[in-house]
């Protein structure tokens, strides 16, 4: 690929460009040399159970402190864990929402120390997780494999007082351990993470599965789901996989944009003046919009995993498995293939891709099946019922006001004002709506005397119109129109403005 004359640049004033036939963030270093983005991506998700994973307090976010504790959180000796069913069969509905495999998992303690884990260790799953294998379509068209998702317990949570907030500079630390314990699900994807805007799909169309799925409620800003990315750079074009570092703890889709350009960067720079990139833990300062280091990133061995002695193996068994992937709701992929597919729109249409998202298919779907043209519909949707009560709307009243458009009987800006009128008050109709306006069709006659007048009053436009080549008139038709619309004062049909210019030039 070669270098474009001027690139444009991210979040941060820094250089990148995209690479567009495949989506790679490509940054330009300080040398002018040329490194692509490699990540992969660890999603937590908390999973909505009433209890915790191995104990039977509560699992509530925002109680009082230290409210939502129990022997079992605390690592109280003589204490023993006991699975939450809940949390495995919502993991299996994961799995079975991502087309992975689900599998007989174990458990096993994950040593290390953290204030904020009463224990010295978290049971975890380590080398036989309950998911593996799976895949996600982004709305992009976009693959990313999933490596695995395993069933663990969370940390409870440290506040440090004073400073900046850090460990470092705070005058003392307060720790809180309701979340210590909750159901977590940790989705591993495998490096197929090309860019920032991919990241930013992964994790949205992620959160969409967990909440279709009622598996968790996807807050990040409550800390229910938390990303990290770890993020390499290779020059451009190099099949290698270099050094990464993971940014941890993420908790919203713009610090992962903005975090993963950064570090791109940051790396790439590093790479270009001959510098080696050290493998570790960094965090994303959202003030300064940078990644600070945070400690040396530890690998499986530093964690001395071993099975968990008071937990035998977990084994839904293939008929269970099936029961849950047959009680699956459809999901956001499914649903915007299924869209494409009457509308005639490709699945990574624009319109597909964000009526999907608003959760307003059903009611575009429904209205085409009761006659509405596809194309305005979604048009209606996308454009005109973002609005508060725009999604309850009913199908049969928008495919009415449709039916009306497409007639000819309500021009494209008549039509607007009709189904702004049907989301204020749903009890009318918009033939209803359409007559207590005065919006009637205009006579052929009464356009063509229009804009036959419009053209003789505009001699040197028209004369460019009908001489010129195709962007030149594209430009003087929105004149035209303009022009036309303003006269009959709304009343012209749009699509018949541009039959009646065009039998015109030709003549």
């Amino acid at each position: 690929m070669t270098a474009a004359p001027a690139l444009p640049t991210d979040s941060l004033g820094n250089t990148i460009t995209v690479a567009e036939s495949d989506d790679v963030l490509v940054v330009e270093a300080a040398d002018g040399s040329r490194w692509e983005l490699v990540c992969g991506l660890e999603v937590h998700a908390e999973l909505a159970t009433e209890t915790k994973m191995f104990s039977g307090a509560p699992n509530h976010f925002g109680d009082d402190p230290n409210t939502n504790i129990d022997p079992v959180t605390l690592g109280l000796p003589g204490t023993l864990p006991v699975v939450n069913q809940q949390a495995v069969e919502l993991a299996a509905r994961f799995g079975c929402a991502i087309g992975a495999t689900v599998q007989r998992s174990v458990f096993s303690r994950k040593n290390y120390f953290y204030p904020d884990m009463p224990k010295n260790f978290q049971i975890s799953q380590y080398d036989q997780p309950i998911v593996v294998d799976g895949r996600l379509e982004l709305p992009s068209g976009h693959v990313v494999g999933i490596e695995r998702a395993h069933l663990e317990e969370d940390t409870g949570k440290s506040t440090h007082v004073g400073g900046a907030g850090r460990i470092k500079g705070a005058e003392y630390s307060l720790v809180d351990y309701n979340r210590a314990g909750v159901p977590l699900l940790e989705i591993v994807s495998r490096p197929h993470v090309r860019s920032a805007e991919q990241a930013r799909q992964y994790v949205a169309e992620l959160r969409s599965i967990l909440v279709a799925c009622a598996i968790s409620d996807g807050k990040m800003e409550e800390g229910s789901m938390r990303v990290d990315a770890n993020i390499s750079v290779r020059r451009e074009g190099s099949g290698e996989l270099r050094t990464r570092c993971e940014i941890k703890n993420v908790n919203s889709l713009r610090s992962l944009v903005r975090a993963i350009e950064y570090e791109a960067r940051r790396q790439a720079d590093l790479h270009a003046a001959g510098q080696k990139v050290t493998q570790e833990t960094r965090h994303w300062d959202e003030n300064d919009g940078r990644t600070h280091t945070m400690r040396s990133k530890e690998e499986a061995d530093d964690y001395r995993y071993f099975p968990e002695p008071d937990l035998v193996p977990v084994d839904l068994g293939a008929e269970r498995v099936a029961e849950i992937a047959a009680a699956l709701p459809l999901l956001p992929a499914a649903r915007r293939h299924r869209l494409a597919g009457l509308t005639g729109e490709p699945v990574t249409a624009e319109a597909v891709v964000v009526t999907v998202e608003r959760g307003q298919d059903d009611q575009a779907l429904a209205a085409i099946e009761a006659g509405a043209d596809a194309g305005r519909v979604l048009v209606h949707v996308v454009q005109n019922l973002a609005v508060d009560g725009g999604a309850d709307l009913a199908p049969e009243r928008l495919a009415e006001l449709v039916k009306l458009e497409t007639s000819g009987d309500l021009t494209a800006t008549q039509a607007k004002q009709v189904l702004a009128e049907l989301v204020a008050d749903p009890s009318t109709t918009a033939a209803e709506v359409a007559k207590a306006k005065g919006f009637e069709a205009m006579d052929t006659g009464a356009l063509e005397s229009i804009v036959d007048g419009v053209i003789n009053a505009n001699p040197a436009e028209w004369e460019q119109f009908c001489a010129g080549d195709d962007k030149a008139r594209k430009k003087l038709s929105g004149f035209f129109t303009g022009q036309i619309m303003k006269a009959s004062k709304g009343q012209a049909d749009g699509r018949a403005v541009a039959q009646l210019l065009a039998q015109r030039s030709a003549s």
